[in-house]
């Protein structure tokens, strides 16, 4: 029986891991720690956890890391200012799930419910919708890439008659702007709609804004009826994971009980990979509150630091407030492809997250100077 990779599987995986290894070394444009070391759980690699189902139900299937994830949100419950004995949640497999299963539970909530999300959203919010089946309404964005919350107001008040879902950002693909839970209640009041319900993107900057109370504020004591974070994100993980959050006596609307792992299924996915929960334990134990604090101040440096270098070559770059990410017109397509930077509508990112050094950032600059002179007009 074959043990093991023949030369040329070998030489091509070898190949990969040192490409890689490369590339990383080139990795600015995207909302992803890279600073993360988990080489202490590695062992675990070799088990296949599993934590099927309802977090807070045991399941026949024991191989899992339940007890530990269970920790993990009671942390983030706390960090968002949850409802005592009302909130309820499970490790996901990124912001993407967490967003669909709040926008699952306002459906069950309100079947004639309208989605509002400004055009600044994350594009699997539209897909969501889609496979959900929920009409939804466009609301146009600010400069910023916020919300415009006059437009929200005029359409809101075109649709009184029907139950409102929001689902608001905190921190938005491109600009990363956050839009205004104050704002839209005060709309919702105006506009007096008692059947509503909030859910917040929260899966870059949920976690720094929370840690450093930054403003607008954004948790369940300013409004919020569920919420999405990454765990791959800010924290760091080898793995896509994050977690939702969620007022328990909504959830408790769906689940249904399934004999065959001998749990209660109340989350989207079902089987749940078991390994996520451990390295966000882990690396929230290994820092704490003022460790994470240190590591999102560092990160608003680096920030500042990146817009001053811009801005000396010539470069146009700002962030909205306490925010990691660096917003510059396009460069050469050549650069971005280098630098795997993100581009839309004529503006690019760099986004400076945990692992991101000055030392990167005085590279990338370099090569735009270069980029800048290269493909400067010719007059004359």
């Amino acid at each position: 029986m074959k043990t093991q990779l023949n030369t040329q599987d070998n030489d091509r995986l070898s190949t990969y891991m040192k490409m890689a290894e490369e590339r990383a070394k080139y990795f600015i444009g995207y909302p992803i720690a890279q600073d993360f070391d988990y080489s202490a759980l590695y062992p675990l690699l070799k088990l296949p956890l599993n934590n099927v189902g309802d977090p807070w139900v045991e399941s026949t299937y024991d191989l899992n890391s339940r007890s530990l994830e269970l920790e993990v949100l009671e942390f983030f419950a706390e960090l968002f200012n949850a409802p005592a004995k009302n909130w309820w949640g499970y490790v996901t497999n990124g912001g993407s799930e967490g967003n669909l299963y709040g926008l699952y539970v306002a459906r069950e909530l309100y079947p004639n419910g309208i989605v509002y999300y400004s055009e600044a959203t994350h594009y699997s919010v539209q897909k969501n919708i889609q496979l959900l089946n929920l009409r939804s309404i466009v609301i146009r964005t600010q400069e910023n890439g916020e919300m415009d919350y006059e437009d929200l107001n005029a359409m809101v008040q075109m649709h009184r008659d029907q139950p409102v879902i929001i689902l608001a950002n905190i921190g938005t693909t491109m600009m990363e702007a956050k839009d205004d839970l104050k704002q839209i209640q005060l709309i919702l009041r105006k506009q007096a709609i008692k059947n509503h319900y909030i859910h917040c993107d929260a899966a870059l900057a949920g976690t720094y804004s929370a840690l450093l109370d930054l403003k607008p504020g954004f948790d369940f004591a300013n409004g919020t009826d569920s919420m999405a974070i990454s765990g791959h994100k800010f924290i760091g993980s080898p793995i896509p994971c994050g977690l939702v959050l969620v007022k328990k006596n909504y959830k408790d609307r769906i689940g249904k009980a399934i004999p065959y792992i001998g749990t209660v299924d109340t989350t989207i996915t079902g089987s749940r990979n078991g390994h996520s929960p451990i390295f966000m334990w882990y690396a929230i134990k290994k820092l704490g509150k003022e460790g994470l604090k240190q590591r999102a101040l560092e990160c608003l440096e680096i920030a500042a630091y990146t817009v001053e270098k811009l801005n000396a070559i010539g470069v146009k770059a700002w962030t909205n407030p306490s925010a990691l990410t660096v917003v510059f017109p396009a460069p050469s397509i050549a650069l971005r492809q280098k630098w795997q930077i993100a581009t839309e509508d004529g503006n690019s990112h760099v986004i400076c997250m945990p692992g991101v050094s000055k030392e990167q950032i005085d590279h990338f600059v370099a090569d735009l100077k270069e980029d800048l002179v290269a493909n400067a007009p010719v007059i004359g």
